[in-house]
């Protein structure tokens, strides 16, 4: 029988310890569900393994070809143009091997489940503490949601909910995280579903509630639009719980990441395929690095960096960024000058 391609995860990184081995702990649980395939995953930066560690080790256990998916929720720089020029450059160091590169997850319909159980957990004052987004399930990584009774959507209309995403300098990436925030109102009942961001963007999280506030609600859950734990939603917990405190007149209870569900590895084996398949479909249309797009005029055509790591050796998680980013599609594609395909690091302009 012949053996499928790896499966090779790529995640951002955090200075968060827990954070970064919920995405180790992911990977491994995985592995597991998927025998008939080699998994790994490695991080980009701040975290171990780095990707470069992780790819020398599929390698050097007979892996010649993989498909790289991106554990991100949205299409922002990092999975545009880091990953693409990384994975570049393993071709460079190991020219014997290809690979295809999948999307982001995106507002899938699996994982506005998940978030619509996070918030039915804070409803409930089930929401864990510890960050480790397994719900009410086995504390393992991945939850089926047992033990929270769903609210219809009536009894849901004094909930307004606040989904706080990462933010991003990347405009494209911040309007997909106001599409899962619509996603996730309708048909669910809440009184409204509003978006904030942690950093790099506007509404902050302080403003996101005084919105919410000035609307009306007089309950909000704060549900954080991120995989796992990390430095980022420990400051949306933070950020929310300082907020309350000031404003008293509003309920404020803060949901829990999405974490390692059974929703989440299905969704990353979906895409997973899409890219052996050649399935995959990015959604260019609002790229600043293709439209121009008001404010953002001269990223149009800039011309395509790696993500630069100093004495980058594969054990090294300091970087810099360089300027403009690649977009992946299929292959991955970059955009600078011209639109291009990438095959396994092989550049063909049209």
């Amino acid at each position: 029988m012949t053996t499928p391609p790896a499966l090779l995860l790529v995640g951002h990184g955090t200075r968060d310890d827990d954070g970064a081995e919920a995405f180790r702990s992911f990977v491994g649980d995985l592995a597991k569900r998927n025998p008939e395939m080699p998994v790994a995953g490695g991080f980009i930066e701040l975290s171990p393994p780095p990707l470069a560690d992780s790819v020398a080790e599929l390698v050097e256990s007979g892996v010649a070809s993989f498909a790289a998916v991106p554990l991100m929720l949205v299409s922002a720089g990092h999975a545009k143009g880091d990953i693409p020029a990384a994975l570049a450059r393993e071709k460079l160091r190991h020219p014997g091997i290809s690979y295809t590169y999948g999307r982001p997850l995106g507002p899938h319909p699996a994982l506005l489940s998940v978030l619509e159980r996070r918030v039915e957990e804070a409803l409930d004052g089930n929401a864990r503490t510890d960050g480790t987004g397994t719900g009410t399930g086995t504390g393992t990584g991945t939850d089926t949601g047992s033990g929270t009774a769903r609210r219809s959507p009536g009894d849901r209309a004094d909930t307004t909910v606040l989904l706080v995403g990462r933010g991003s300098t990347d405009p494209d990436a911040n309007a997909e995280v106001h599409k899962a925030a619509r996603l996730l109102w309708e048909g669910r009942g809440y009184a409204g579903v509003e978006v904030a961001f942690v950093s790099l963007a506007a509404p902050d999280v302080a403003s996101g509630l005084d919105r919410c506030r000035k609307l009306g609600a007089k309950k909000v859950v704060v549900l954080p639009y991120f995989l796992f734990t990390g430095v980022l939603p420990e400051r949306v917990r933070m950020q929310s719980e300082g907020w309350s405190l000031a404003n008293p007149d509003v309920e404020v209870l803060s949901a829990d990441v999405i974490g390692g569900t059974d929703e989440l590895a299905d969704l990353v084996v979906e895409r997973y395929q899409e890219a052996v398949e050649g399935e995959v479909r990015m959604n260019c249309d609002a790229c600043v690095y293709r439209i121009t797009l008001p404010g953002f005029e001269d990223k149009v055509g800039q011309p395509q960096q790696p993500h630069f790591h100093p004495g980058d050796d594969g054990h090294t998680h300091g970087h810099g960024h360089g300027h403009g980013h690649s977009h992946g599609e299929g292959h991955g594609h970059g955009h600078g000058g011209g639109h291009s395909h990438s095959d396994a690091g092989d550049v063909h302009a049209h």
